[in-house]
């Protein structure tokens, strides 16, 4: 009988891999210090799987979280019998398991190339295991992609189950002809990486992109039928001009860290950006530095709707495929329902700010 893979496994495989690539060593504790494998001052290499400059943005990410606590709460004064919490989440009419989706990661090139694992089989796994995990995928852009080879997008239409498409914000033109392809590809919602503006990648790849005003995010909102989501989202002025051009969702992230140094964690700048949003009616996203349930149940403390995994998702992508992802997933709604159920919360609206502490 072959062994069953555990994610144990499944890191293993990836830190033997991703070692070798010289790009990642999947610590146990992934808090992009300074003295990490991955991270320090890039003079003209590839950026990796490290944070851009210093690292701070994506150490600060980490650190945002790390200072918050969670408050034990175990006595039933309300009289709820409660053997498993409730994690259910519904995303644009969609019944998921779990808060929990995949990040936009995309481009083999950013951790060790198609001798890891190639951009067809990285989409796939996302996609293909997110949906055995009961979520869903979201799939990004580099310059890599086009019409022609969109990866992610044919994965989306290959898993049958829905996905996410977040295009670069590249010349306004393009954009909509990924979100049309998207819209015959079966996406659930497509979106822009406002963030990708600062990336070299693109740039240097003949790829041009530009920061986007509000009247050409909502252009980009009347010419799909699909809801819109706007990722990159740092600041309130931000998120309070999406939602006004049309915005369905906003993602609060950094880009892992990846795209300016010296930014706040995006757990530091997330409840200031909850509380201006609030009877808006917009999906709340957020992502960096979430690493387990625990982390997840932060997050959604602080007021976001839902959480995107990143580096861990790459990492069970390339130790075991779409099982791999599966298993990265499980963990995380079964992490998540644990930690529920220490604090009291027998379903996600029952989670609040009270829970939370400052260690």
């Amino acid at each position: 009988m072959t062994k069953q893979m555990t994610l144990e496994d499944v890191r293993n495989k990836a830190r033997e891999k991703l070692k070798a690539a010289q790009f990642c060593m999947v610590y146990k504790d992934c808090d992009g210090g300074p003295t990490r494998f991955c991270q320090g001052q890039h003079y003209g290499r590839r950026l990796g799987f490290g944070g851009i400059g210093s690292g701070a943005s994506f150490h600060n990410n980490w650190l945002a979280l790390r200072k918050l606590t969670l408050k034990m709460k175990l006595i039933d004064s309300d009289h709820i019998a409660l053997s498993e919490p409730d994690t259910r989440f519904n995303f644009f009419g969609k019944d998921i398991s779990m808060p929990i989706m995949s990040a936009s990661v995309s481009g083999v090139n950013s951790f060790g190339g198609d001798s890891v694992i190639t951009e067809r089989e990285f989409c796939r796994a996302v996609i293909n295991g997110c949906r055995d995990a009961g979520t869903i995928g979201w799939r990004g852009d580099t310059y890599t992609y086009s019409l022609q080879d969109s990866y992610g997008l044919d994965a989306i239409a290959e898993g049958k189950a829905g996905g996410v498409k977040i295009v670069k914000p590249r010349d306004q033109a393009v954009i909509k002809k990924f979100f049309k392809k998207a819209e015959q590809s079966g996406a659930t919602a497509v979106g822009v990486d406002t963030d990708g503006a600062g990336s070299y990648a693109m740039r240097t790849n003949n790829k041009p992109v530009f920061r986007k005003t509000p009247d050409e995010i909502t252009d980009l909102v009347n010419s799909t039928s699909l809801p819109v989501i706007i990722k990159g989202v740092m600041c309130v002025e931000d998120a309070v001009d999406a939602v006004d051009a049309g915005a369905k969702a906003i993602v609060v992230s950094n880009h892992g860290g990846r795209v300016l140094d010296h930014t706040p964690g995006t757990a530091d700048v997330l409840p200031e950006i909850v509380d201006a949003l609030e009877g808006m009616g917009v999906m709340i996203v957020v992502d960096g530095g979430v690493r387990t349930g625990y982390d997840v149940l932060k997050m959604l403390a602080l007021g976001a709707d839902a959480v995107l995994i990143g580096r861990d998702i790459v990492r069970a992508a390339v130790g075991g495929g779409s099982e791999g992802v599966f298993l990265q997933m499980d963990f995380l709604q079964k992490t998540l329902a644990k930690a529920m159920l220490m604090t009291g919360c027998v379903s996600l609206t029952k989670i609040s700010r009270d829970i939370l502490g400052e260690g």
